[in-house]
């Protein structure tokens, strides 16, 4: 009997939803023989085949093409109810029993069927990203970029906005909406995560001299609250919140969306409904900030590679790990935050055969500070109260507190404030452009390789110039090779912060490799459009698999002048491609990933996941996203100092 039949046999057999034991089996006969192949997530298989199909789930179905009244109709004869819809993503988030859930992913006219999973958080900022330079000339304020304008969705715990970071020059408040989508029914922020995030991105200089400056300090802020006041959420809260995104882009001028939260990344980027609605965003002109995650070392401290969370192993997203700064503005001594997740993606389908076939794209794009980050802290908030040394001790005022919190959480508003003020400077650019200057102007960190940094530490200063320089008469009907910019000569590829001068990457990480050459950022290529991914411009051997790993680009979609490269690199810190050789292109490709199991990365980490360590193909570590503090999971030695504020709001900033 075929792997499909047995499973169809068992489902059949559970219509009825009794409590019947399952006959005995051995492990590998139940999470195998019983696949229903690519349409159903695995927890939704494994309370199946444990016995628990009656027991209620709740689910995300997404259909194949447009949903029915037919599909309706099995969805309400399968014991299905709290059914919720979307306006702008063809989903229905359903309760129902699990075999029910099972049985419907066998329909033909069903795509995939996913758990809601369970989201959560995870854990001198506007000087050493560059951001400040973009404002002031030779230290005077000046009428530069400050986000003014741009709408930025937090997507978080809520936001206190009786805090004075989220205040404009006039006193107004610069959040323009709060959402609820956790059923509370309260947009503040009790658990305290989100205010920081946001204050990270847009606060104001007002506390302390702007000491705490946000990177795009007068941006207007859209509250959509999807983490609990125990900083926990579901994937249909976020869903509903890409939703209301997508329906109020227009009217709120949304550019960018931060989301500082993430979850197991199990599901291929091509099943996760979470993914799937970051990329719908994305092809609407929304850049979106993903948090790599904070799993990038083992609990006995060794370096943890596959970590990577979802939504950023979605290749459209934004994917953001964090930088340790070390507390100084000058970048010479910034490395790879120890925490901070590494890639490979490693989130997968299953075919018919039960065999997985693994992602395994390089991620995250970029890094950016994210130790220790004093902000604003929100009042009574649950993060504080269980950790009082959080609070940086800046003001006994609520409404000017501050706290300390560390991790991708924090280093990605970082890079959507640094988005934020690229649009400010040329509203035309598009998320893959905004994506690629970032990654084309970033510093590379010497010892750091692709999986740890991608192509290295924002860098708003230099990702600006060249936002400022790019052509507003691009569109779909540009030929591939015309002028990107309206100058006649590239700028000069460095960058002076905090007297430290270093020089940019000069190349992009796509997919399973890399890309560099003058070319990016001086002829159009097809992959800046909407509707692309930037790795579209790369193919291996004849545009499939062909097992020697050699990369060539897509002349239909990048230049001539454009170079590839094979492999995944540890950087020299100079330009991307330099350094030494960490592993082969070739190593990310094979069958089901076998090549990136326990063992192939020796001397400096393993893979974990692919059943090594758990033995269900679960990544191990931390699970979920947790608001990393810290007091519990930073590099001890490199706080940033508090500056005490003396209660007189600073307006110069």
């Amino acid at each position: 009997m075929s792997r499909t039949v047995a499973w169809l046999a068992l489902v059949l057999a559970l219509g009825t939803f009794a409590c019947l034991p399952l006959a005995p089996r051995s492990r590998a006969q139940s999470l195998q023989s019983l696949s229903p192949g690519n349409k159903a997530s695995a927890e939704i298989i494994r309370r199946v085949n444990s016995g628990r199909a009656s027991e209620r789930v709740r689910v995300i179905i997404q259909p194949r093409g447009s949903w029915s009244a037919e599909l309706d109709m099995a969805l309400f004869g399968s014991g299905a109810n709290d059914v919720r819809h979307f306006q702008n993503f063809d989903f229905r988030v359903v309760s129902l029993p699990a075999g029910a859930a099972a049985s419907l992913s066998l329909r033909s006219d069903v795509a995939y069927v996913s758990i809601n999973k369970e989201l959560r958080t995870l854990g001198h900022v506007s000087a050493t990203s560059g951001a400040d330079a973009v404002r002031t000339t030779a230290g005077t304020t000046t009428s530069g970029l400050d986000g003014t304008g741009i709408g930025v969705a937090v997507i978080d715990s809520g936001i206190d906005t009786t805090h004075k970071a989220f205040l404009d020059k006039s006193n107004a408040l610069r959040v323009m909406a709060s959402v609820d989508f956790t059923g509370e029914n309260r947009t503040d922020d009790p658990y305290g995560h989100g205010t920081h995030v946001a204050s990270i991105l847009a606060g104001n200089g007002r506390i302390s001299n702007a000491t705490y400056t946000g990177v795009a300090p007068n941006a207007n802020v859209l509250n959509l609250r999807v983490l609990n006041s125990q900083g926990v959420g579901t994937t249909s809260y976020l869903l509903r919140a890409l939703d209301w995104v997508l329906t109020n882009r227009a009217r709120f001028n949304i550019r960018v969306v931060n989301l500082s939260l993430g979850m197991p990344a199990i599901e291929s980027y091509r099943n996760d409904p979470a993914c799937m609605a970051v990329r719908r965003l994305v092809d609407a002109g929304v850049v979106v900030a993903a948090a790599a995650g904070n799993n990038g070392k083992d609990s006995a401290g060794r370096k943890a590679y596959g970590h990577i969370h979802s939504p950023g192993n979605e290749p459209s997203a934004l994917t953001v790990g964090a930088a340790n700064t070390f507390g100084t503005d000058q970048r010479a001594d910034d490395g790879v935050a120890s925490y901070s997740s590494r890639g490979p993606t490693r989130s997968y389908r299953t075919d018919s055969d039960g065999v997985r076939h693994y992602d395994n794209l390089i991620k995250p794009d970029v890094v950016a500070p994210g130790n220790k980050i004093v902000n604003a802290q929100a009042v009574s908030n649950h993060l504080v109260a269980q950790n009082p040394g959080l609070d940086a001790g800046v003001s006994p005022v609520d409404n000017r507190k501050q706290m300390y919190l560390n991790g991708s959480s924090m280093s990605t508003p970082v890079a959507a404030g640094a988005a934020a003020l690229m649009l400010q400077a040329n509203p035309t650019l598009t998320p893959n452009l905004v994506k690629a200057l970032l990654m084309y102007s970033a510093q590379p960190l010497a010892g750091f390789n692709y999986f740890e940094q991608g192509a290295g530490q924002v860098n708003v200063e230099g990702a600006v110039r060249l936002a400022r320089m790019v052509r507003t008469d691009l569109s779909a009907s540009t030929p591939l090779g015309a002028p990107l910019l309206t100058a006649a000569h590239p700028p000069e590829p460095q960058t002076t912060i905090g007297g430290h001068t270093f020089t940019w990457s000069r190349g992009l990480i796509l997919h399973y490799g890399y890309v560099t050459g003058v070319e990016l950022i001086t002829k159009y290529q097809k992959v800046y459009g909407v509707g692309r991914l930037l790795g579209d411009g790369v193919i291996t051997g004849d545009g499939v698999i062909t097992g020697d790993g050699v990369i060539t680009g897509d002349r239909s979609l990048i230049t001539d002048g454009v170079i590839t490269g094979d492999g995944v690199m540890t950087s020299g810190g100079v330009i991307t491609g330099d350094g030494t050789l960490f592993l082969s292109a070739w190593s990310l490709f094979g069958d089901a990933g076998t090549r990136l199991r326990d063992g192939d990365i020796f001397g400096d980490g393993v893979i974990t996941g692919d059943g090594v360590i758990t033995g269900d193909g679960v990544i191990t570590g931390d699970l979920y996203m947790q608001a990393q503090s810290a007091a519990v999971n930073g590099d001890e030695t490199s706080a940033m100092a508090a500056e005490p504020d003396d209660g007189v709001d600073c307006l110069d900033y």
